[in-house]
């Protein structure tokens, strides 16, 4: 790749998409031949063209509990190329945050002096598939974002990560086919649940960032197995020290570390849960883009990057999904866009205090000024402390015109007449 950056999308006079180009040209472009139509992802539309040629590019994805990897990857004549990459930051927990909190109100008002609220939840159903919300956000901002991606980039498949451990596979290993267990791909999908389980760090130490070797807990020589409830990680110092030792034998002077272990080999995989569960209902997310669809485990993708020498990260994962990942060509050293989904703002009508009771009503004014809360703007100081030109998102208005703005040097608050508007909310932040 010639530059560590994402091209930029490129639309047509009818913004139908053409193929991203690199930065470079973007500004031989936008030299009176083109106008800005999106700053984030940065977009432009040619103002005297109709249509073009294309490649293939395919969107990949590579989710997670947290942070999903995407990343467009086209097939050029020289091979196949990371065009654009991206991470998107999900919201998972402060989803459950507000939902405890909204809980702890309801029930609350149930058991102070006030008029009887019958119970509803007896007469509750859920309809067939349906999520937590902290897990239907993820599906949602990942399906939403491919349908973004296939309005700026002339998407021609998709291939998205979607069992993320076989877990079938690990405790029955003659469940698939022999290809399956003795082929180039044999031990991947135990090995990335372990790693996963154990925080990537070695159990006996605590050391991450080197070198770390499967180790059974219970060793082989006295009746150990090789399932995954009797791995655990070790560094090649502490695999060696133990030996073929019982574990209480080798931890004896670390009571308490012995302990955490112990529970640590029942305890469940929360991430790897969530993953999981929404694995099927994102594939089907993703399949209404109307564009060839394929599925790939965590295990290939793990394959693939490890015969390429290619770093750990999220997009570098999401890059490397499925056969076609055998061979992408990507600078490390590339920044992806970082999305990080927000709220669009919140319904709760009265606001109360830590006990419960009413407070003061919530703020009535939506818009001012033609400013949002959650827009992209530019602020422009001339004199202060805050002196110079900043850029974030409003994090709050006020009817007489003061608005507050999230910045890196922090909140900065100042009248509108110094604020000029970048990109409306779309309930992303990006960095």
């Amino acid at each position: 790749m010639e530059t560590t950056m994402n091209r930029v999308f490129v639309l047509d006079g009818n913004k139908r998409p053409l193929m991203p180009c690199r930065p470079a040209r973007a500004r031989l472009l936008d030299a009176g031949k083109a106008a800005v139509y999106r700053l984030v992802p940065f977009t432009l539309v040619l103002k005297d063209r109709e249509g073009g040629a294309v490649q293939p590019v395919e969107l990949k994805a590579g989710p997670g509990s947290r942070t999903t990897g995407l990343a467009l990857v086209a097939e050029f004549s020289r091979g196949r190329e990371v065009m654009w990459a991206g991470e998107l930051v999900h919201r998972g927990l402060p989803i459950r945050a507000a939902l405890d909190k909204r809980r702890a109100l309801r029930r609350g008002r149930r058991s102070r002096k006030t008029r009887y609220r019958a119970p509803r939840f007896d007469n509750r159903t859920r309809p067939a598939g349906w999520l937590p919300p902290s897990l239907q956000s993820r599906v949602g901002n990942t399906a939403a974002w491919g349908r973004k991606l296939q309005a700026l980039a002339p998407l021609s498949a998709v291939a998205v990560e979607t069992a993320r451990f076989d877990t079938q596979a690990m405790e029955h290993l003659g469940i698939t086919g022999v290809e399956y267990q003795q082929g180039t791909l044999a031990g991947y999908e135990v090995r990335e649940y372990v790693l996963e389980h154990w925080d990537r760090k070695c159990a006996y130490c605590g050391t991450k960032n080197v070198p770390l070797e499967a180790e059974h807990i219970v060793p082989r020589s006295q009746g150990g197995s090789d399932r995954v409830s009797n791995l655990t990680l070790a560094c090649v110092p502490c695999n060696r020290a133990k030996g073929n030792r019982p574990l209480a034998e080798f931890l004896a002077h670390d009571p308490d570390r012995l302990r955490r272990i112990q529970a640590h080999t029942k305890a469940p995989l929360k991430d790897a849960a969530a993953v999981n569960a929404t694995r099927y209902v994102l594939g089907n997310a993703l399949k209404t883009l109307g564009l060839p669809t394929s599925f790939w485990s965590r295990g290939r993708t793990k394959f693939n990057r490890g015969r390429q020498s290619h770093p750990k990260a999220h997009w570098v994962d999401a890059a490397c999904v499925g056969e076609s990942g055998v061979a992408v060509a990507l600078d490390p050293a590339q920044k992806p866009l970082v999305i990080k989904a927000k709220d669009r703002g919140r319904r709760q009508g009265q606001r109360t205090d830590r006990f419960g009771f009413p407070r003061g009503k919530a703020g009535r004014v939506k818009q001012v000024r033609g400013f949002r809360t959650g827009d992209r703007v530019r602020l422009t100081r001339l004199s202060g402390k805050y002196a110079g030109v900043h850029v974030g998102r409003l994090a709050g208005l006020r009817a007489d015109g003061r608005f507050d703005i999230k910045t890196p040097a922090g909140k900065i608050t100042s009248s509108w007449r110094n604020f000029t508007l970048i990109q409306k909310n779309d309930g992303y932040d990006y960095a």
